[in-house]
């Protein structure tokens, strides 16, 4: 360590209450996402989300200066008692470790509960040496383990430069994949259309013409815009979706709506549909810094197409509206692509205590990483999107 990293003081706090709202939002960069931000980590633990008594127990760690007292690192980490809820899939070791005789729970988890985003996970204060501090944030990580002998620690959706220093301090790095859209300058939904291959656009035109024949209009809240009235709606269309699913499983709780109806507006986008004057699907979306998040849906009728409608084609709307240059709807679902939704990589960097399970899995994700780097090549080179047209310099 030099000088300037032996003024370091690691510490765990068990709750981001604890930590002051200015300080946490201080070391957030522009770009952040919005899920990152203390009042979304408050909702979630406030309202019960996620707390010890789901499995989220919150052991958040800060990096102070230790003249200054001010944060100069921090991470959101989360001690797990199961694997729901982090969209990458560990079950097959958690069994594999119990076939061997290993515990694998408690274990660590760095990342947003309940979402699939990519992002900083490893956050800096501006002006902070990044380099320096986020492997101090890695060995902090490892040494949390070790010493309470857990069985791994798991950093989510992670950022690409943080792979590097994690992997440094023994992490295994994990490929996934999602679906994004991308804004290529579209002007309006038709600019999209028009991009789209021509069996794909008329099966786009169709959809929303079923949908509109259905009588139903769709309207987007954005910001301080929407109304208060529309968050216990919202709780509902929520609800809805976990209660037709036999796998559903509700991760949030009615009170972490009304937090945010009082403190998260801001980063808030609605999307509702409406039939005969009232609401019967809708999704949640968050935005912030050009990106559109798409996270839950439901509906309390059934009429065909309106998923793809609320969730895609009236996100999309709203992204060119706006300028929104990327919209993440959240993972899975190949029928994402077929709208133009292209495959992105995501990385997990993966600390295994154990030798031998540690080996098992590395060798798994070795052919893994082939695996998705093969499908993102496939979809990218199939895409349903045409390539976009020559601009009138590249034509000369």
């Amino acid at each position: 360590m030099n000088d300037s990293t032996e003024q370091i003081e690691v510490a765990i706090v068990e709750g981001i209450d604890r930590i002051p709202r200015a300080d946490w939002d201080a070391i957030l960069a522009p770009d952040d996402s919005p899920f990152l931000e203390w009042d979304w980590l408050f909702a979630m633990e406030q309202s019960g989300s996620a707390t010890r008594k789901t499995g989220w127990s919150p052991y958040h760690i800060v990096l102070r200066d230790r003249a200054t007292r001010q944060i100069v690192a921090a991470c959101p980490l989360y001690l797990k008692s199961h694997s729901m809820g982090e969209f990458v899939f560990d079950h097959g070791w958690a069994d594999a470790a119990l076939r061997a005789g290993l515990r694998y729970y408690p274990k660590l988890v760095v990342g947003v509960p309940f979402t699939p985003h990519t992002g900083r996970r490893l956050l800096t204060a501006p002006g902070i040496d990044r380099t320096a501090i986020v492997p101090i944030l890695a060995q902090a990580l490892t040494t949390l383990c070790d010493d309470n002998k857990l069985s791994s620690v798991h950093v989510n959706f992670c950022a690409e430069d943080e792979v590097r220093a994690l992997a440094q301090a023994g992490f295994l790095e994990r490929f996934g994949y999602q679906y994004h859209w991308q804004n290529s300058g579209f002007k309006t939904f038709d600019d999209y259309l028009a991009r789209l291959k021509h069996k794909r656009r008329a099966a786009v035109r169709h959809e929303r013409a079923a949908v509109a024949d259905a009588a139903i209009t769709v309207r987007v809240f954005h910001g301080e815009e929407i109304p208060d009235a529309i968050f216990p709606v919202m709780y509902r269309v929520y609800l809805s979706t976990i209660e037709k699913l036999y796998w559903g499983r509700q991760y949030l709780t009615e009170p972490f709506f009304t937090i945010l109806r009082e403190n998260f507006k801001r980063n808030l986008s609605f999307i509702a549909a409406y039939q005969a004057g009232e609401v019967i699907a809708g999704a949640i979306c968050l935005e912030k810094a050009g990106v559109l998040y798409g996270r839950y849906w439901g509906c309390f009728r059934d009429v065909r197409f309106l998923h793809f409608e609320v969730c895609y084609y009236a996100g999309i709307e709203h992204a060119i509206k706006r300028g929104i240059a990327r919209f993440e709807p959240g993972a899975g679902g190949e029928y994402k692509w077929l709208r133009g939704f292209d495959p992105a990589l995501t990385r997990s960097m993966h600390y295994v205590a154990h030798p031998a399970l540690r080996k098992a899995i590395a060798d798994f994700l070795k052919r893994e990483r082939r695996e998705v780097q093969r499908w993102i090549a496939a979809g990218s080179e199939r895409s349903q999107l045409k390539p976009p047209a020559p601009s009138d310099e590249e034509q000369q």
